[in-house]
């Protein structure tokens, strides 16, 4: 899929979900529980065990019309070529990585690596990063959007990191490209109610809708 294609998809719906997990088979079914709610974004953490089977046989699932598997805790340009042989969508980041951008503009996949500070979003726009990661997200108030984008309104923020059903709203409406949703999202996985992980992103996707309106 084209570059700026994976991005609108990821800008409709204004939701990524971040699937850590215990095991494959549980990050997997995080997924789907995620893409049964209405989130067609998922970024499979590299901490979960074997990350680059989970994204590969999501793929082989689904295709990328219907979900769009990305990478996440990328550290490193191994770790993303690693991603993107197994289908990843797009790379994202806890913090920006110079080699990692440069792999990731060879191939055309969209890159959101973590920053804090305006230096480092400035310099992870230069090394043609398409996304901010504003992380983590919970070390600040939604406004630092909006006082961010003073200087720098041509960048897209994305939060990732205390972004909740509470505060989402005011995420979207200071200006964010998108948000990323992990623990507040996904917590029912860890009893086994994938119901309810259903249920949260269908909320979450609402909530945005609702905000954007």
């Amino acid at each position: 899929m084209e570059k700026f294609k994976i991005l609108q998809r990821i800008h409709h719906v204004g939701v990524v979900a971040v699937v850590r997990a215990e095991s494959p088979q549980m990050a997997a079914d995080i997924a789907r529980a995620c893409m049964a709610g209405g989130v067609d974004a998922i970024e499979v953490a590299f901490t979960v065990p074997q990350a680059h089977r989970v994204i590969a046989g999501l793929n082989d699932e689904f295709t990328s019309a219907d979900l769009l598997v990305g990478a996440g805790t990328v550290m490193d340009s191994e770790t993303a070529r690693i991603a993107i042989l197994e289908g990843a969508n797009y790379v994202v980041g806890p913090a920006f990585d110079w080699e990692t951008a440069k792999l990731c503009n060879r191939y055309q996949i969209p890159y959101m690596p973590g920053c804090f500070t305006i230096k480092e979003m400035v310099t992870a726009m230069e090394a043609g990063a398409d996304v901010i990661k504003l992380f983590p997200g919970n070390a600040f108030e939604p406004g630092i959007v909006k006082a961010i984008k003073g200087p720098l309104p041509q960048v897209s923020i994305m939060p990732t990191g205390g972004v909740n059903l509470d505060n989402v709203d005011q995420w979207i409406k200071n200006g964010c490209f998108a948000v990323g949703v992990g623990g507040e999202l996904t917590a029912g996985a860890k009893t086994g109610d994938y119901q309810k992980v259903t249920d949260m992103a269908a909320k979450f996707v609402e909530a945005v809708r609702t905000a954007r309106n």
